[in-house]
């Protein structure tokens, strides 16, 4: 018991793990990367947004500088100098002009005058021509900027270049923030996704280890055992199917050891019997009480074919639940084969002081598709049930009738009848319910199911006036030229 204790968790906790591998993290992982692919889109959006910023305030500059400035380098630097004092912009850009050669000889800081920059924007412009950017750190103060160049240009030669920078300090941040409150979403998000996936799971771990559990009693021979249930989802459905499969396995359980005995008890009676008459004929051979061996030897006939006839229902039995059970067809006159054995039974009856009454609604010579043997064998079972169970009526009444292409045989005796809560299970094997009277329980259900494989219904009921009827319908089916076998 400690060992399936242990067990239990280890197993509740493989079927989290399962369910956070194969649901959560495929969810986080989508997660992570949309978050990633987000903060990455809009970080390359603000830098864009800034790069291009900048490079129109470069193009507009150099612009206005090649159309309208270059009369001469004296007037190119008095304007740069008039053009960087008056630039709005000079509290977050830095706006400068560089010579040729790379150096800053105007700028919005003075400290910066006369220092190289050496960015790649600056060597990109001198050598393809056009507005250069560039984003990283720069050599002099370590910080990281973004900066764009143009050139300047006199009759068709550089003579500076227009250069804007700006610090991304504020822009890294806003890049920042604007990742944080993405994680933070993404956190949440996940945080929700987890906590409901683990309740989820927990709703679905707790009733399949009370379903667990209640499967291991079971298993452990507690049938019957039933799981209380408090699920209206797929889970109370299995739960309770799991609850009829364990009222049905009690019930067979219990049918199968009342089966067992009654089995027990009907082999002994008889073997008893058959026991102490042979010891009987054995201690008197040669004697002269004739009568009494003759009597002796019918007890011991009858008592063997009683053993015989158990025997076959057994054989019958265990064919039906490996499904071995087959038919013979074969053509048959049904009315013939009914009379026969109604006519046995007639003297077999009168014997027990009952009188076999039988009816037929006409002379029914239509020969059919049947298996006379098990047929018979249904016919003898219902007129020995009727005896058995109804002969304190002393009269059973036999029919056979044709009516839609089916005929319909009817038994019925004048006895105490079926108690209602026994009549919907008389059919089931191993049943007796509260009947004392011999045999093994079985004999029904063989029945029920050698009329099924004609196509064919087999029904029991409480007859109106008391005692009980069993009604056979067989559909009428011609035989074909071959005689087969049927499953």
């Amino acid at each position: 018991m400690s060992t399936e204790m242990t067990t239990q968790p280890k197993r509740t906790k493989g079927l989290r793990r399962r369910w956070m591998v194969s649901s959560l993290l495929p969810v986080i992982t989508i997660l992570v990367l949309i978050s990633a692919l987000v903060s990455i889109g809009l970080g390359s959006a603000y830098y864009s947004n800034a790069r291009s910023a900048l490079e129109a305030k470069a193009a507009a500059g150099a612009e206005y500088f090649n159309t309208y400035v270059m009369t001469s380098y004296e007037e190119y630097y008095h304007s740069a100098t008039l053009y960087a004092n008056s630039f709005e912009d000079s509290d977050r850009v830095e706006l400068q002009f560089l010579n040729s050669s790379g150096a800053v000889d105007v700028s919005t800081r003075s400290m910066m005058i006369g220092s190289v920059p050496g960015t790649q924007d600056v060597y990109d412009a001198l050598s393809s021509g056009e507005i250069s950017s560039f984003l990283g750190r720069d050599r002099a103060t370590g910080e990281r900027i973004l900066a764009v160049s143009g050139l300047l240009k006199f009759h068709g030669e550089v003579v500076g270049i227009i250069r804007f920078v700006t610090a991304t300090h504020n822009l890294d941040s806003q890049v920042l923030l604007t990742v944080m409150i993405i994680l933070a979403i993404m956190l949440a998000v996940s945080f929700v996704v987890v906590i409901s996936s683990l309740l989820l799971i927990n709703n679905v771990v707790a009733p399949v280890s009370a379903v667990s559990e209640a499967a291991k009693q079971i298993s452990g021979g507690s049938y019957g055992f039933c799981i209380p249930n408090r699920y209206a989802d797929e889970m109370g459905e299995l739960v309770d199917n799991i609850n009829d499969m364990s009222v049905k396995i009690g019930q067979n359980e219990k049918l199968q050891q009342e089966f067992i005995s009654s089995v027990s008890h009907e082999l002994r009676t008889p073997l008893t019997a058959i026991n102490g008459w042979a010891e009987t004929l054995l201690d008197d051979v040669g004697g002269e009480d004739e009568e009494s061996q003759r009597r002796g030897l019918q007890i011991i006939i009858k008592e063997s074919s009683r053993l015989t006839k158990m025997v076959e229902e057994l054989l019958d039995f265990s064919k039906m639940s490996d499904g071995r059970f087959t038919l013979d067809m074969e053509p048959m006159d049904l009315q013939a084969e009914f009379e026969d054995t109604v006519y046995t039974y007639h003297q077999i009856f009168k014997q027990e002081g009952i009188t076999l009454l039988y009816s037929a609604g006409d002379a029914y010579d239509e020969v059919i598709s049947a298996d006379p043997v098990r047929l018979k064998q249904v016919f003898c079972n219902v007129l020995d049930n009727a005896a058995k169970h109804g002969g304190s009526g002393k009269r059973i009444v036999t029919r056979l009738n044709r009516s839609r292409g089916h005929y319909i045989i009817t038994v019925r005796d004048f006895g105490p009848g079926i108690p209602e809560e026994d009549l919907p299970h008389v059919k089931e094997k191993f049943y007796k319910g509260g009947s004392k009277a011999r045999g093994s329980g079985i004999g029904l259900a063989v029945c029920d199911e050698i009329v099924r494989l004609h196509d064919g219904t087999f029904t029991i009921d409480n007859a109106k006036g008391g005692g009980t009827i069993v009604t056979i319908r067989l559909p009428i089916r011609h035989p074909r030229r071959e005689s087969g076998s049927k499953k």
